[in-house]
């Protein structure tokens, strides 16, 4: 990579916005120009930002983003991406109200893919293909250096059934356990069919088994790249927890081991779940990858009010930095749902 490519993130903050047409134009890798220190948009310099935006991007619909509202401002300004590129999509689920900030954008999906992964499972369970007692092999690595095949190379380990790989999948975030359903299906293309397919979700593509692509992570910086391998934008991630959360595209049983499963994850505390108020529960996965972090799921109040949540994280200097960010966004993306919700009832009330 060269110096060509630094300003998306600070340069740009609340000015530009990468938007869906945009982002279909990138390439598999485009590069994004790391923010330097002192880098701002001046009268005298933003003729030389837009340039250099445009070379990258392309004109197609750049503008300004307006912020119409409080809440979109404080989540604009929370999720200020500096030290890395942010991204940021959010519903409510019971309005279908939707905010974002680079929510076209696409991002490293890292272990949140394998939401996807077990709905594209149990659509299988539902067409009397295999069941929840069905006992498949573990797909354990074998050893093998970075890039020295397509795939990486993995042996059968123990059998566990379909129902706890899931949940070792999901709350553990066990890689062993994911790659075991993925073969199951049929690989990433079955999972890709039932999200594009089935779901209707675009801008989301899966191009590796959790074994290859953990062996091959590092090549590239999510914070300076973005590489549509394996990625997602927020607003895509969203769609299908929302789809999910309402059993659009499956049977209750089904919705009921995925959500199941993601309220008892038990990783990411520092993410999303980490700055709730008491009482509040979370449905969540997380992801992680080289210089990546991610949290994605369902925020319920005690009163039952649900929102869904994408959040992706690249830089910020080092991983509690980065779930950090996680955790200050999902709180502004609560408080802020409730501000609206509560503004909206003294208004109705009048």
């Amino acid at each position: 990579m060269t110096g060509s490519s630094t300003f998306i993130a600070r340069c740009l903050r609340g000015a530009t916005r990468l938007t869906a047409v945009a982002a279909m134009a990138l390439a598999a890798m485009t590069p994004i120009a790391p923010a330097h220190a002192g880098d701002t948009v001046t009268a005298e310099n933003v003729g030389d930002v837009r340039q250099t935006f445009d070379s990258v991007f392309g004109t197609e619909l750049r503008g300004p983003p307006t912020y119409a509202t409080q809440f979109e401002k404080q989540l604009a300004s929370v999720a200020e991406a500096s030290k890395g590129r942010i991204g940021v999509a959010a519903v409510d689920l019971a309005t279908g109200r939707t905010i974002e900030v680079l929510g076209d954008q696409r991002f490293p999906m890292a272990s949140t893919s394998k939401i996807a992964i077990a709905a594209t499972f149990l659509a299988g369970v539902e067409k009397g293909k295999w069941s929840l007692t069905s006992e498949f092999p573990l797909m354990v690595p074998v050893a093998s250096a970075p890039f020295s095949s397509p795939v990486a190379p993995v042996r059968p380990g123990a059998y566990l059934s379909a129902r706890e790989l899931i949940e070792q999948m999901i709350t553990r975030s066990n890689n062993y356990a994911t790659d075991a359903l993925l073969k199951v299906v049929g690989g990433p293309k079955a999972v890709n069919d039932w999200v594009h397919n089935v779901a209707g979700i675009e801008d989301w593509h899966l191009d590796r088994d959790i074994a290859t692509l953990v062996r091959d992570d590092g090549a590239i910086d999510p914070a300076q790249v973005i590489d549509k391998r394996d990625s997602a934008t927020p607003l895509a991630m969203v769609k299908l927890l929302n789809g999910i959360y309402d059993g659009k595209w499956m049977k209750a049983e089904s919705r009921d081991v995925i959500l199941g499963a993601m309220s008892r994850c038990r990783t990411g505390r520092r993410r999303i779940p980490a700055m709730m108020p008491d009482g509040v529960t979370v449905s969540h996965k997380t992801g992680s990858l080289n210089n990546t972090s991610s949290d994605v799921g369902i925020i319920q109040t005690p009163e039952g009010h649900a929102f869904a949540v994408a959040i992706y994280v690249t830089g910020q200097g080092s991983r509690p930095n980065r779930e950090a960010r996680i955790a200050q966004i999902a709180r502004a993306v609560y408080d802020g749902y409730l501000t609206e919700s509560s503004s909206y009832r003294r208004t109705a009330s009048r």
